[in-house]
């Protein structure tokens, strides 16, 4: 499962979301707008919240005006595209999620069992060396939310986690397995994103 998200760039103290008619709407906008709102130059801490169908994500980050031009020519800035604002710009520190279910071909895992879901961490392109993920927790709910479990994860890979989930029985997650995930970087930047529903059991 792969979560889309929005572009997200600074551009002269500002942060601006740049990103196709499905991303912009987990930013609430219609197909096509542009949102930008202005930030102060000097560093500080932002938190960055998005929601698309019932999957939540919120971004905690530190992040300063840019000095230098720091996006790959096929990740382009806001004024490249719709101006000729040629300030530096960057893209904003936001850890992604990328995930590996392991379901079956009709999306279901077997009720009652462990199974390992991998989480990958990841970032939008830039040309300066990219943050690295180095811690991620992982909940489990299996009542649509309203109690979360704890489960086991370890590193596997750069960027890249294993979680065991176990399985109760069907009954007992009628409404399937939700997952929550929490990352940290070695930025202290950090995520968490929340899907109610990952997956059924059979």
């Amino acid at each position: 499962m792969n979560t889309p998200v929005p572009s997200v760039r600074r551009r002269r103290g500002a942060l601006t979301l740049l990103a196709a008619a499905a991303m912009l709407a987990l930013a609430g906008c219609k197909g096509g707008d542009l949102v930008s709102y202005d930030l102060p130059a000097k560093s500080a801490r932002y938190t960055f919240e998005a929601q698309t169908n019932d999957v939540k994500t919120v971004w905690q980050y530190t992040s300063a005006k840019a000095t230098k031009d720091d996006a790959p020519k096929l990740s382009p800035c806001i004024g490249e595209l719709v101006g000729s604002n040629q300030a530096a710009c960057r893209p904003e520190p936001l850890i992604f999620l990328r995930y590996d279910f392991g379901l079956a071909l009709d999306n279901t895992v077997k009720a009652g069992t462990d199974h390992e879901v991998t989480v990958v961490g990841y970032y939008q392109p830039r040309l300066a060396d990219l943050p690295k993920v180095t811690s991620l927790e992982a909940e489990t709910t299996f009542d649509g939310g309203r109690t979360w479990h704890p489960a086991a994860t370890k590193a596997t890979g750069k960027n890249t986690f294993t979680t065991t989930i176990r399985n109760p029985r069907r009954d007992q997650a009628p409404g399937g397995v939700g997952l929550r995930i929490s990352a940290t970087d070695n930025q202290g930047n950090t995520v968490r994103q929340t899907i109610p529903m990952a997956y059924t059991l059979r």
